[in-house]
């Protein structure tokens, strides 16, 4: 059983706004200067400190929100792989009965993993998430089982901004019930409107964490053709940016269903930056109501995106993309803000740091311990940010199926399929110069750090859905 926090009084206990976008490139913040407009997230970077070298567990959706919530490698906490239906990418639609039985439907976090707001629950706090859950559908899954007091969102990886369905399923959830109240509306205007609603009810009472990971700019879930090549946006925010001509063109090569109509590249750029743009705005009126309330300083507000770039995204100078082990699949900008935590205005911390951090250091702030009996994979960051000492972060590993990143040190190894290299990070951030042929001796220390935490993971208390125990 937690047990209340001792010792930590309201004013010890600052306020946390943690905020996650889906699929979100490096490179994609308008202070970068790529074009993307991004005023909030600007203000963001100005008033807080920018990280170059934040990582996170997995390259794509289920693994990196498991891990970003326990503070454990996905390999560990049991979520190492995607919780999702592959009928669809061969244009199947399933009826309900079909869906309802299928793992995307029944798949979801172990419920003996602890989660954050269960644990800032022992000091007061009251949580609210609103968007993208992706870790399990059923009731004693959804996040008001696991220490939210309040959700409205969906719980797969992906949907149709507009219906909220997922190749037809509709997918909305309000607490423990589905629910259809505001088909129709795109959903970053929802998750914007629920968040200010939680902010209006709960700023100023008590402590609270509001979690609002978004799906923008993630590509948008449809058997249409023509609207899953791109992302949707509302057109105000598509007007923000250069016209397109054309906004479509036909292939004959796609995943089901030749010939098919498609967005083009510089549609589906376009849109992209929509949607970023569009929960940019939705960004900045959370600021600007918790300056309203005179709370933003003395709010912790993080911001990174769950995985890197696909799309239409701006990976640059990174190698690779979501879905794999290269730096732009892995390596996602992040922005901290906390002025009353004496975290600097306008600077650029280059330290080695990670999503795994988030659960000790969010703890750390509250004034309670970890989960007791729980092995953490992350520390409390607060002192690297604040520039009074260096990361203790030496290592990190990934395992997407039988794609690899080992990084120690400066020093990484990726195995990607057919292609793989030893890699200077300090030297090159792009990953173009492989060494591991005058470098064997480090390429095998690299290596035997990974053999060694592969066997750590497996020797760990097993944890479902994937673990075969």
């Amino acid at each position: 059983m937690l047990l209340p926090a001792a010792g930590a009084s309201a004013a010890d206990r600052p306020n946390i706004l943690l905020i996650v976008s889906d699929d979100q490139g490096y490179n994609d913040l308008g202070q970068l200067g790529n074009g993307i407009i991004t005023p909030a997230l600007d203000r963001l970077a100005n008033e807080g400190t920018r990280l170059t070298n934040f990582y996170v567990a997995w390259p794509a959706c289920t693994p990196s929100r498991a891990s970003l919530l326990t503070g454990r490698y996905p390999q560990r906490n049991g979520i190492y792989d995607m919780i999702r239906n592959e009928a669809p990418d061969y244009g199947h639609r399933y009826t309900p009965d079909q869906y309802a039985v299928t793992f995307e439907r029944i798949g979801g976090m172990d419920e003996r993993e602890v989660i954050i707001p269960a644990v800032l629950k022992r000091a007061g706090y009251k949580s609210g998430i609103y968007g993208k859950w992706d870790l399990g559908a059923l009731r004693r899954m959804l996040p008001t089982s696991r220490g939210f007091d309040d959700f409205y969102g969906f719980v797969n990886t992906g949907i149709d901004y507009f219906t909220h369905e997922r190749y037809g399923v509709p997918c909305m959830v309000r607490n423990l019930e589905p629910t259809e109240e505001d088909k129709g509306t795109y959903c970053t205007y929802l998750f914007q409107r629920e968040a200010l609603r939680f902010l209006d009810e709960h700023a100023g009472e008590e402590p609270f964490f509001l979690y609002v990971p978004f799906n923008a700019p993630h590509n948008s879930s449809s058997l249409d053709p023509t609207i899953r090549s791109s992302v949707q946006a509302p057109e105000r925010f598509k007007a923000m940016y250069p016209p397109v001509e054309p906004e479509t063109r036909v292939t004959d090569r796609y995943r089901y269903g030749t010939p098919a109509t498609v967005a083009t590249p510089q549609a589906r750029r376009r849109d992209y930056r929509a949607a970023v743009t569009c929960m940019d705005a939705a960004i900045g009126e959370m600021l600007d109501r918790l300056e309203a309330k005179q709370m933003l300083d003395d709010t912790i507000v993080v911001f990174f995106s769950d995985n890197g770039g696909s799309g239409g995204a701006d990976n640059s100078p990174l190698r690779g993309h979501k879905a794999q082990t290269w730096e732009g699949g892995i390596r996602v900008p992040c922005i901290v803000r906390w002025p009353a935590g004496k975290i600097p205005a306008g600077a650029v911390n280059d330290e080695f740091l990670t999503s795994l951090e988030l659960l000790p250091s969010f703890a750390g702030a509250a004034g309670v311990a970890p989960p007791p009996g729980v092995v953490l994979d992350g520390f409390n960051w607060w002192p690297t940010l604040r520039g009074e000492s260096k990361s203790p972060r030496k290592e990190m590993f990934w395992k997407r199926r039988d794609q690899i990143g080992a990084r120690v040190g400066q020093w990484k190894w990726v195995q990607m399929g057919d292609q793989s290299g030893l890699f200077n990070l300090d030297e090159d951030i792009a990953e173009k110069n492989d060494l591991s042929q005058s470098n064997p001796e480090i390429l095998a220390m690299v290596k035997e750090r990974y053999t060694n935490w592969l066997r750590e993971m497996e020797a760990a208390e097993p944890r479902g859905p994937f673990r075969d125990f």
